[in-house]
């Protein structure tokens, strides 16, 4: 049977133990991580949050200790008072390994049945068994270091927005439901039967009522809800530390950024990053990397061969030119070996599965030249070609041809990425970028119409305002991301504050003057009554702990994830509900 606790009190943890400690009588507390019983000598490693403390047990010990030790198992919990003393076979892996607790009083406070896995940071179990059992999957130390890491973050963020004169604000959780790009989660209202609350997908509209309210500097910790397919970067339900500034321009909400990224990292990981962070436009990024979100941590910019091969008679660069659009590549720079037929072959199906119409290479090899079109080229456009990508022997040129580079462009941003995990490329470090001056307006293809690339609240850059309803695809947005090593970690952006010029947009998204006021009515309504120029972004907590860690997965960041289907596997949620419940809620389910 276990033991109750009664009145003993740890006084240190497991982990913090060191020599200056020796001769000291302490009491700690744990897990049983593993028993080795020698005879007359039994060890136990015992397990808290720190780490690992050996205990020690021999023929001295008296004997109904030395019993109850050679009667635990793993995952016990265990209450042990002892002498700190000096190891004799010391361990040099753990921190602890110099020193051990000779045991003089030992309570057994909790049993376990032998758990479904063993409690390593290197378990070959599924990740499906360890998330249902998923308190026991936190008792490994590595999981266990992310999640008090995370914790770590959270201080830091508080810390540094507090001292920068910002007040956190709690914004609701029921609200209004309203368009912003993802569905909502929707909770039923048992007292207004038929009407729905939202779970937010972000603060968005209440920050900005702060800012109305005169909280000129706000910040939350945002607890988010979007009901979107999930990817090892995102969940349902996540969270995001929300800024948002009055009387602030794009440049002093990206400095105010800056300066959270320096003081997180240095403290969390004493990693110094460089400040200003570069800033790119969403021009730029597209047309050197292929993607709004680039991973800088390598090369392989993409090079616009359309000059060099205009004139050539191959039929696929030249409709692709006639058309409007471009021929451009990436060199894979040395990846002549590994970038095998069979190798391209299969990165020809993927560009094809990204949007492309085909894929055209040229491999430089030590016995010469090869590639898809040769017969179809000139020996000097082939070398043409060559010199504008500066390719040299052992380089391999991935080719596109499109007559929309809204389609070369991201799928060779996409075959980027792909090459360099076949390539082997080293990756490492952290490289931030900002972006900036978004497209204002994207155009939807299937709906036949502009849509808003941000959300309606974004200010047009001043100088594209004259374009709004003559020229849409000029217009820019006074839009930013921060990107980190290939992941949107932040999106933000100046406000629209003039209820002439939000009246406007809304009109040229489709929005009639009554859907906006149904939607937006309190937010159009509090701006009559003066509304400061603001801004803001947020950036997400989990991506970002997820990228300072290195960590595959979100799921290794978050105490309780969801998997894949948005369910939790611990307590099988979504579940049914009673009967009752859903009468109450006036609510019939469809089969």
């Amino acid at each position: 049977m276990a033991e109750f606790l009664g009145n003993s009190r740890r006084t240190a943890y497991c982990g913090t133990v060191r020599e200056d400690r020796i001769g000291e009588t302490l009491t700690v507390a744990g897990w049983c991580q593993r028993r080795r019983d020698l005879g007359q000598l039994i060890f136990i490693d015992l397990r808290d949050r720190t780490g690992i403390v050996q205990l020690a047990f021999d023929d001295s010990t008296d004997r109904a200790v030395f019993e109850k030790a050679s009667s635990v198992r793993s995952e016990f919990v265990l209450v042990a008072e002892g002498v700190v003393r000096e190891r004799s076979s010391k361990n040099p892996n753990i921190p602890t390994g110099n020193i051990e607790i000779f045991v003089t009083s030992l309570k057994i406070v909790g049993e376990s049945e032998t758990p479904p896995f063993e409690i390593l940071d290197n378990t070959n179990v599924s990740e499906d068994l360890r998330l249902k059992y998923r308190y026991l999957d936190l008792r490994r130390p590595s999981l266990m270091n992310n999640i008090i890491f995370r914790h770590k973050v959270a201080k830091i963020t508080r810390d540094y927005f507090d001292e920068n004169g910002f007040i956190e604000i709690e914004t609701p959780m029921l609200i209004k439901s309203t368009p912003e790009g993802a569905r909502d989660y929707l909770v039923p209202s048992r007292i207004h039967k038929g009407s729905f609350y939202a779970l937010p997908q972000s603060p968005q509209l209440y920050k900005q009522l702060c800012m109305v309210a005169g909280f000129d500097r706000y910040v939350q910790l945002a607890r988010c809800f979007r009901d979107e397919d999930l990817r090892a970067d995102r969940q349902p339900e996540f969270t995001q530390i929300d800024v948002e500034m009055s009387f602030v321009d794009v440049d002093d909400i990206q400095n105010m950024a800056e300066g959270y990224i320096k003081r997180l990292f240095k403290e969390a990981l004493g990693v110094d990053i460089e400040t200003p962070i570069p800033r790119y436009t969403y021009k730029e990024v597209m047309e050197r990397f292929g993607s709004d979100k680039p991973d800088l941590r390598f090369g392989m910019e993409l090079i616009d061969l359309s000059e060099t091969v205009r004139g050539t008679q191959f039929p696929v660069f030249a409709s692709a030119l006639a058309e409007g659009g471009s021929v451009r590549c990436i060199n894979a720079e040395g990846g002549a070996e590994k970038l095998t037929r069979k190798e391209l072959d299969k990165l020809t199906e993927y560009a094809k599965g990204c949007g492309a119409k085909g894929l055209c290479w040229l491999k430089f090899g030590h016995d010469g030249v090869s590639g898809s079109f040769l017969k179809a080229v000139t020996p000097e456009e082939i070398e043409a070609i060559k010199q504008k990508a500066a390719a040299r022997e052992g380089d391999v040129l991935l080719i596109l041809a499109d007559g929309n580079d809204a389609n070369v462009l991201p799928t060779l941003g996409l075959l980027r990425l792909r090459v360099a995990e076949k390539l082997e490329l080293e990756r490492k470090g952290y490289k931030f970028l900002w972006v900036v001056e978004f497209p204002f307006f994207e155009f939807d293809k299937e709906a036949g119409e502009w849509v808003a690339m941000h959300h309606p609240f974004t200010s047009p850059l001043d100088e594209c305002i004259e374009y709004l309803e003559t020229d849409k695809g000029k217009v820019r947005a006074k839009a930013y991301d921060l990107v980190l090593n290939g992941i949107e970690l932040s999106s933000g952006s100046i406000r629209i504050t003039n209820p002439a010029l939000q009246a406007k947009i809304f009109r040229l998204l489709g929005l009639t003057d009554e859907e906006a006021k149904k939607k937006f009515g309190y937010l159009l309504e509090a701006f009559r009554y003066g509304a400061p120029p603001h801004g803001g972004l947020a950036i997400g907590l989990d991506r970002l702990v997820m990228q300072m860690l290195g960590a595959g997965s979100l799921r290794d960041v978050v105490a309780y994830p969801k998997v894949q289907n948005a369910s939790e596997l611990m307590t099988e949620s979504p579940a049914e509900v009673p009967q009752k419940a859903l009468d109450d809620l006036g609510i019939a389910i469809k089969q």
